[in-house]
């Protein structure tokens, strides 16, 4: 168990969104909805591959050059650019996850400072959480594009940190990531593994602080 942090700041991209819609825009656009996991894992690879060498790119321009590269070889019913913008067009569609309403208002009531740290813009959080009727839940919501390189990187986590003016120790990160686990181990922070599909933890990362099934979960952990 670990100890309640200050802090909770949320990775947004399947944390807290439910990204499995998106496949059905490969659909429509003629492509298998199962190109979805191939596209989003090829695309932060290449984020990784910048920070790897202390450069960035953000992430809206790694989603549409990495979907036309995944998207050359498919027979679509429409042109390339259509197709593109169709797809990325998903993301304002989407939802948070059935367990996160609860969760954010049970880590919120018990008195946690919330924030987001994504690699995608500050909108996209913003809309989800405005959407899903949380975003007063939320103090800041932050984005790497600010921090100037993505996480994993050190960097990336303590600028989190620096801005909301604690310690990296004061601040827990939660994510379905272990890479994003790891990261942010190894910057000093705590680290909630959120784990939905029961999948066994990569032996070769830093293990997180804590594990749970879902927010609620670590809403009971943590002590809230």
């Amino acid at each position: 168990m670990s100890v309640r942090p200050p802090v909770v700041v949320f990775d947004v991209n399947e944390t807290l969104s439910d990204m499995e819609p998106l496949g059905r825009r490969f659909a429509e656009v003629g492509a298998p909805p199962a190109l979805l996991r191939v596209w989003f894992a090829g695309l932060l690879r290449d984020g990784f591959a910048l920070a790897a060498v202390g450069a960035a790119e953000p992430f809206a321009v790694l989603a549409a050059e990495g979907l036309r590269t995944v998207l050359a070889e498919v027979p679509l019913d429409r042109g390339m650019d259509e197709a593109v913008d169709h797809v990325l067009a998903g993301f304002a569609g989407l939802g948070v996850h059935p367990d996160v309403p609860g969760g954010i208002r049970a880590l919120r009531s018990a008195g946690c400072r919330l924030v987001t740290l994504s690699n995608g813009g500050t909108q996209v959080a913003d809309r989800l959480l405005t959407d899903a009727g949380l975003r007063g839940e939320f103090e800041r919501l932050l984005s790497v594009e600010d921090a100037g390189i993505w996480k994993p990187a050190p960097a990336a986590y303590t600028y989190a940190a620096h801005v909301c003016g604690v310690d990296p120790a004061d601040m827990m990160l939660v994510a379905v990531h272990p890479w994003d686990i790891d990261g942010a181990r190894r910057a000093g922070l705590q680290a909630a593994w959120v784990n939905r599909s029961g999948t066994p933890y990569p032996g070769y990362f830093t293990q997180p602080s804590v594990t749970v099934s879902d927010l609620g979960d670590l809403a009971r952990k943590i002590g809230a």
